[in-house]
């Protein structure tokens, strides 16, 4: 016999056993009245009366008609943005949350495989569940040359924490030849899973992904839900940060049910994690549009631990690891109890767990050293007008054209007429640090400049602003080995470092959380008028939204999937 069997049947005593609790069967999606019995680490029983498997040394919790619920898990994520996750979550724990599958596009484009490795490592000891996803970005070559190591990095397909492929924008790999390739066929081999970015995707197009990627998290109406399951991608719903997709979650499951949809956050940002919660508010919210509970858990847990393969966990069935939630109230799912391979982690609002620290290498502290050559913030004087990024909101951003005005022999923003200079400066170990430089409107009548480390599938640094300030807050990030920098007069009026990698806070999340605040406010002192400003800065390199971004060679046309420079034909 296993040592789950004596337990289970009643020949020996349990190490924990969770009372009178509804506990939730997410296979057939129900709630029974069971005990819970947990014996080394993991599930050994669900009895109606667990009385035969409490001993002397048997930890108890009455669950005094509460929810007993699996751990959730978190479908997609990334983790190496914005904060150390070895510093945050415990956030992410107490709201229920014991496993997430994260992306590595922090660290990723400018490390590669050793950026997935040390992601793994730092997070390798907490009590929190890590899987991740290689990221294909080092590969792409649409809008640069591929700087990665296909071999090296698909290599990593063999490790047990590694779920599959990163997301792919498919623009990159829709009707065209990618080196990414390499890793696609490495995971078909391996039996693992590939991500797709599929915003904007639909009809033959959509059909054509669906042949490279088995699940995506794009989908912003029910429709697209519900088309991207008719193609056989596994639908994954999101709700933090960045966007609340849950009533397009509400709209498919009407239709199509619970089975190919999976919960996630996309990331939640210091300030949302601590203020909101997790996977607890994404649950929430599924709920609130119309999900049953027990569908709506299911898609935080079984779902998901099926897709990606992650053996023993998203249930309770006995041999499954003991990765525990209780629920007092299903409405606002607040979490009382939350039990991570066995262990009480976290019992009414009192934790056992705390921030932890990881050294990482040298050089991820010291990876920005970009160009502050005045001529890499200068644009030339013409008599025509030139190519513009429009921002029009979120991740959005179209092309126009502009007029600027003409100081000397070059062009120069117009802050009061809301027409700023926008720079990307390449900030990979390859590179030498140099970009391109061109225009932005839509982003308020804007005086002074912003320069941030934390780009979106680009290792770079972008500032938007005008005048020498451009140059001055650029100083600052490479100063501060990474983070943001809000300038004004040559003077800085205020910073938020994140030297790990150019891309993570490392401080405590709760001065993290404050600092954020402290730049957004900045921003819009300084006149910004956009709804998310800092959203908007980082995500202008984001090529997996139409239509107009930047690249260090100019600016990236998403539609025609090349680069296009100032000069408009």
């Amino acid at each position: 016999m296993n040592d789950l069997q004596p337990v289970a049947l009643g020949e020996e005593p349990a190490d924990l056993v969770i009372r009178n609790g509804r506990v939730l069967l997410p296979e057939p999606g129900e709630f029974q009245a069971r005990d819970v019995v947990v014996t080394n680490n993991r599930v050994a029983a669900l009895p109606k009366d667990a009385t035969d498997a409490i001993g002397d040394d048997t930890k108890v919790i009455n669950a005094n008609d509460r929810v007993v619920s699996p751990g959730f898990i978190d479908a997609h994520t990334h983790i190496d943005l914005h904060q150390t996750f070895e510093n945050a979550y415990h956030y992410a724990l107490e709201g229920g949350t014991t496993t997430v599958v994260t992306e590595v596009t922090g660290f990723g484009p400018a490390f590669g495989p050793e950026g997935v490795e040390q992601m793994l490592a730092a997070t390798s000891y907490l009590p929190i569940r890590v899987y991740a996803t290689i990221p294909p970005q080092p590969l792409l070559d649409t809008f640069g040359p591929a700087r990665g190591n296909a071999d090296a990095l698909a290599n990593l397909l063999e490790d047990a924490r590694i779920v599959g492929v990163g997301e792919t924008d498919w623009i990159h790999a829709v009707g065209r030849d990618t080196p990414a390739e390499a890793l696609y066929d490495r995971a078909e081999q391996v039996g693992k899973t590939v991500s797709g970015h599929a915003a904007g995707c639909s009809g033959e197009k959509l059909q054509a992904f669906s042949t490279i990627i088995d699940d995506d998290h794009e989908a912003i109406t029910g429709e697209g839900i519900i088309e991207r399951v008719e193609n056989g991608i596994h639908a994954v719903g999101r709700c933090g940060s960045i966007r609340d997709d849950m009533k397009a979650v509400g709209e498919a499951y009407e239709e199509i049910g619970a089975d190919e949809i999976s919960l996630s956050t996309d990331g939640m940002w210091p300030r949302e994690l601590i203020r909101e919660g997790y996977m607890d508010v994404v649950v929430r919210r599924a709920i609130e549009e119309g999900v049953p509970p027990a569908d709506a858990i299911r898609m935080a847990t079984l779902n998901p631990a099926r897709h990606f393969g992650l053996q023993n966990l998203g249930s309770l069935a006995p041999g499954n690891i003991a990765d525990i939630v209780l629920i007092d109230d299903l409405e606002t799912v607040n979490v009382t109890t939350v039990i991570s391979g066995g262990e009480v982690v976290y019992n009414k609002h009192e934790t056992t767990v705390a921030p932890r620290s990881y050294e990482y290498p040298e050089h991820f502290y010291d990876s920005v050293n970009v160009s502050t050559d005045p001529d890499q913030f200068r644009v030339s004087a013409t008599d025509k007008p030139v190519r513009a990024i429009e921002y029009r909101e979120g991740l959005l951003s179209g092309q126009t054209t502009v007029s600027p005005p003409v100081e000397g022999d070059e062009l120069v923003a117009a802050p009061d007429d809301d027409l700023l200079k926008v720079t990307l400066l390449d900030r990979h170990p390859e590179g030498d640090g140099t970009g391109f430089t061109g225009f932005l409107t839509g982003y308020g009548s804007f005086e002074g400049a912003v320069a941030t480390s934390v780009v979106w599938e680009t290792p770079g640094v972008i500032a938007v602003g005008s005048g020498d300030d451009m140059r001055r807050a650029v100083t600052h990030v490479n100063e501060m080995g990474g983070g943001w920098a809000v300038v004004r007069d040559g003077e800085v009026v205020t910073e938020l470092p994140m030297r790990v990698a150019g891309v993570c806070s490392d401080l405590e999340v709760e001065e993290t959380a404050k600092l954020y605040d402290a730049v957004e406010s900045a921003l819009r002192t300084l006149g910004a008028s956009v709804e998310r400003p800092m959203l908007a800065i980082q995500t202008l390199t984001f090529p997996g939204v139409p239509s107009l971004k930047m690249a260090p060679s100019g600016y990236a046309d998403i539609f025609s999937r090349e680069i296009v420079g100032l000069q408009v034909e």
